[in-house]
């Protein structure tokens, strides 16, 4: 990951979006691949005890990691990253690359939050970056729905296709992915779909995205009818967590060109009325899909009321009818020469219903914010 590193020095990275669930697994994986390499964890004090709490953890479980892992106070919607002039230059002076994860990950994020997290958050990262020496490759966790509105087939060469966007959440991480690609430093892109929990064991930290259909389908009688949103054929891109953090920390620590965009995405998605078919059948339903137009279902859920009662936003309606499709040969072969392959959704999601089952309410719904 650092071609620049001569030999005997130790890599060093910032890294943003800790202790997010991601970020939380991802760091081990990281360590394991690249030798003595050490992290700098950009933390907001708010989050600082659980912060600790899950250095610990890593600790504790990877021996390895033991020494390498690094609390920085910070906030990346501030000037250096709210650290003082002095902190900020010894850190940049010891930089070999850095990991941008922090965001808020909310499809009903508001315009102005949107802004001051993931865009001018992400300016204030490339900003400190530029007076890095000896930095050499900025990671930046985009997302597949920077395509917003755009119809058919969406590239991982594509970023500015003149769509528009459903939601301040797609804009604004597409507005933060633009400040990456055109800031001139060398960067890789990574743009994850709707990811889901782990294929292995269903663990996630956050139940939103196709857990609102579960928690829907819930309060449903059975046998009875469940609303298809729209034709309910177009492909809806989950993934699970764990196909993320491997797909990423084995690119990353490949060397990847810079310049390079991959869509962490399922290459052969399933149609939404298929995967919520197969839900229903993983939590022990049957429907009958009553098919609705999609501004129809706006309008019926334009009531909060409504949204709580399906705890469902009104803004995850959009990812029913989605006429997009995430094209990914990209990171499709250059996964496939690392050995690593997107699991199924059917062969996980009585996982993930299970793990649902067992930890609904007591999992949160909202983001980190």
């Amino acid at each position: 990951m650092s071609p620049q590193t001569t030999p005997g020095e130790a890599p060093v990275y910032l890294f943003t979006g800790f202790p997010g669930f991601i970020g939380a697994r991802l760091l081990p994986r990281l360590l394991e691949l690249v030798p003595r390499s050490e992290f700098r964890l950009l933390v907001q004090p708010k989050f600082e005890a659980a912060a600790r709490q899950s250095v610990g953890a890593i600790e504790a479980a990877h021996p390895l990691a033991r020494g390498r892992l690094t609390l920085v106070a910070g906030d990346i919607t501030e000037e250096r990253l709210g650290m003082s002039a002095s902190d900020a230059r010894s850190l940049q002076q010891e930089l070999t690359g850095t990991f941008h994860l922090a965001a808020v990950y909310d499809l009903a994020v508001k315009r102005d939050v949107g802004l001051k997290i993931n865009v001018e958050g992400t300016r204030n990262v490339v900003e400190f970056l530029k007076s890095a020496k000896g930095f050499d490759r900025l990671h930046y966790v985009s997302s597949a729905y920077v395509s917003g509105t755009a119809r058919g087939v969406y590239r991982e060469s594509d970023l500015d296709v003149g769509q528009g966007f459903k939601n301040f959440y797609e804009e604004t991480k597409f507005l933060a992915e633009k400040l990456v690609v055109e800031s001139g430093l060398p960067q890789v892109t990574y743009r994850p779909g709707i990811v889901v929990g782990d294929s292995r064991t269903g663990e996630t930290a956050k139940f939103d995205g196709p857990y609102f259909v579960l928690s829907a389908m819930e309060k449903m009688p059975s046998p009875g009818v469940f609303l298809r949103i729209g034709r309910g054929r177009h492909p809806v891109s989950l993934v699970p967590v764990d196909f993320v953090i491997e797909a990423l920390a084995r690119l990353a620590a490949s060397l990847p060109p810079s310049g390079r965009t991959y869509h962490l995405t399922d290459p052969d998605p399933l149609p939404a009325m298929e995967i919520a078919d197969l839900m229903a059948k993983a939590i022990g339903k049957s429907f009958v899909y009553t098919p609705l137009p999609l501004f129809a279902a706006k309008l019926l859920f334009r009531p909060r009321a409504v949204q709580q009662f399906f705890g469902m936003p009104r803004e995850s309606l959009d990812y029913f009818d989605h006429p997009c499709r995430y094209d990914t040969s990209q990171a499709t072969a250059d996964l496939r020469a690392l050995d690593v392959v997107c699991p199924r959704f059917p062969d996980y999601v009585e996982r993930l219903v299970a793990f649902y089952r067992e930890k609904k309410g007591r999992v949160r719904r909202e983001a980190m914010v």
